[in-house]
């Protein structure tokens, strides 16, 4: 079972993403921590490197995660590239989103190089949004629910629209 988690950034995709995958009982990947674990900060390559850059080693790592099965997270930008957006047509794509109210203490801590403010967030994802939702086969909202019930409802979506896939 492969499952991608897609979104803007602090929607949920690391949290729901790591309680999913122990939901199904199959292995986590998040694409941002592969580059951070590779490369270093991502606030640090935007800053020494530029966004291309950084879009470029987001393609490689999304592209060996795509080759695992499991539950995948990307990084919220990481739909932009046109060669993502082919490999996960055919696999199942969730896409997590969460409104302006809750998003702002998820915010906090400044690791989001793209977004250094609520009005900042909103323009991003008003750029996005047409995107995500045409490349999403569910969408789930993360504003206000605990992340273990968003989850296990992901879960029984997944297990309802891919049983073949269902790892139980």
């Amino acid at each position: 079972m492969r499952i991608v988690l897609i979104g803007a950034p602090a929607s949920g995709k690391s949290r729901i993403g790591k309680k999913l995958a122990r939901t199904l009982g199959v292995p986590f990947t998040d694409t941002d921590t592969l580059v951070v674990r590779e490369h270093g900060a991502i606030s640090d390559i935007f800053a020494s490197h530029g966004e291309a850059h950084f879009r470029a080693l987001e393609r490689a790592a999304v592209a060996r995660a795509l080759e695992t099965d499991g539950v995948i997270a990307f990084g919220g930008g990481a739909v932009l590239d046109e060669a993502t957006q082919r490999d996960i047509a055919s696999v199942p794509v969730v896409l997590l989103t969460v409104d302006a109210d809750a998003v702002g203490t998820r915010l906090a801590g400044g690791k989001r190089p793209l977004v250094t403010s609520i009005e900042a967030w909103q323009a991003l994802v008003d750029a996005r949004s047409q995107l995500y939702s045409s490349l999403a086969d569910a969408s789930f909202d993360t504003s206000n629910r605990p992340t273990e019930h968003i989850a296990h409802e992901i879960a029984d979506w997944a297990r309802h629209h891919h049983p073949s896939k269902d790892p139980s």
